[in-house]
């Protein structure tokens, strides 16, 4: 079984609105505060089920006043605009992470869908801009990656 990646650093930069996360396995995000806070693990963003899930508005200038690691497992992120009810395990961050561009497209889209859109520039646009990348994985597989392949 393989082991699930954990954070080696994490760093709030606050004027650019980007939590950074560095992993164990060579991986490195760079997550908007907006795209974490309408992807919020708390069932006041994602409801009990699908069908009851609060599709999220004007999150575009969100930033986050504090962090706070829970236990070895979580981060609990404090919001300005007072949400703070979700708790980020690190395989959700991963997550995030790894498929930031098919859930930032699937946010963009429910928006559109709705009657909405964003206001102001794509912060993921303005991360490439500013000559870094949204998402850095592991250059090559694990060992036990290509070990558990060559057995199939």
């Amino acid at each position: 079984m393989q082991q699930q990646p954990n954070p080696t650093e994490i760093n709030l930069h606050q004027r650019s609105r980007v939590l950074e996360i560095a992993f164990d396995d060579g991986a490195r995000f760079r997550l908007p505060c907006e795209y974490l806070r309408v992807y919020s693990p708390s069932a006041e963003v994602r409801g009990h089920s699908p069908a009851t899930a609060k599709l999220q508005l004007g999150k575009e200038s969100v930033g986050i006043t504090d962090l706070k690691q829970i236990g070895h497992y979580a981060l609990k992120i404090f919001f300005d605009d007072g949400h703070n009810s979700g708790l980020y395990d690190w395989p959700y961050l991963y997550k995030l992470g790894r498929a930031w561009q098919p859930l930032w497209f699937d946010y963009l889209k429910q928006l559109s869908d709705a009657g909405h859109r964003r206001t102001g520039p794509d912060p993921f646009e303005q991360i490439k801009t500013g000559g870094e990348a949204p998402s850095e994985l592991p250059a090559r597989a694990t060992l036990l990656d290509t070990d558990a392949q060559s057995t199939g």
